[in-house]
């Protein structure tokens, strides 16, 4: 396919897993894509690689002005960047709290708030968030991150209503449980690893980790000009986990 020929797309924490996997999948689909991330990102699928946290809002803009400025243009932003967290409403500080809500939701605002005049002249101008299942499905022990989640959820729909007749599209990824670095980190510090990844891949319906790359697919068709009249969405890519309940 070449449905991103001729746009630039930014992918923020693109250097790995789901971001990586965008990364590549937009650029075999003609777009230049450019990754912001504290790691540098494969120069096989990123044209430009830009050392960027989100925590930091000077970098963001200095970041994505030198994005657009480098191609001309500013089409799709992907914000992916994002940590875990674990436990419930009482095992994290306000430190915690602080920082995964700053670099989970306040992230996503300060990218857009920077990328916004150059989508504002995109004549195929399209955000997607990465949310999770997590804001849909109560889970275990993800009290913060289900918090920050939920709140990309929320975002993405404000987002949607505010900017549709700026010619915006925003929609939001849900992914479930994916096998990336953080989940595999996650399972490593497990008191029995094998046993943790069974019962991840148990609580999904269809008995597997979700891949990054099918997470990509997902991202690359609600950004894609194709999907024009899609906005406000919500794409669950979660093994059914949020829609079945099978027997036991």
């Amino acid at each position: 396919m070449t449905d991103y020929e001729g746009l630039v797309a930014l992918v923020t924490g693109g250097a790995s897993g789901i971001g990586a996997a965008t990364a590549r999948l937009l650029a075999a689909r003609g777009a230049q894509v450019a990754v912001l991330d504290r790691e540098p990102a494969d120069p096989a699928s990123a044209a430009m690689s830009v050392p960027c946290d989100v925590t930091d809002a000077e970098a963001v803009e200095a970041a994505v002005d030198a994005v657009a400025e480098r191609f001309g243009r500013l089409d799709v932003v992907v914000n992916n960047a994002g940590v875990g967290a674990q436990g419930d409403v009482a095992a994290n500080g306000d430190d915690e709290w602080r920082r995964v809500l700053d670099v989970n939701v306040l992230g996503v605002a300060r990218v857009s708030r920077a990328a916004l005049p150059y989508l504002r002249r995109s004549p195929s101008a399209a955000v997607v968030n990465t949310s999770s299942v997590v804001a849909l499905v109560g889970v275990p022990d993800r009290a913060l991150y289900s918090a920050t989640k939920g709140a990309v959820l929320a975002l993405t729909l404000a987002m949607a209503a505010d900017h549709v007749r700026d010619g915006i599209r925003v929609n939001a990824v849900v992914p479930g449980t994916a096998d990336t670095p953080w989940v595999g980190r996650l399972l490593a510090s497990a008191a029995d690893p094998e046993q943790a990844a069974q019962a991840l891949r148990e609580r999904q319906p269809m008995g597997r980790l979700v891949s990054a790359e099918e997470v990509a697919h997902a991202i690359a068709y609600l950004g894609s000009p194709l999907s024009g009249s899609t906005t406000g969405a919500a794409l669950t890519v979660d093994g059914g986990m949020t829609g079945l309940r099978l027997p036991r």
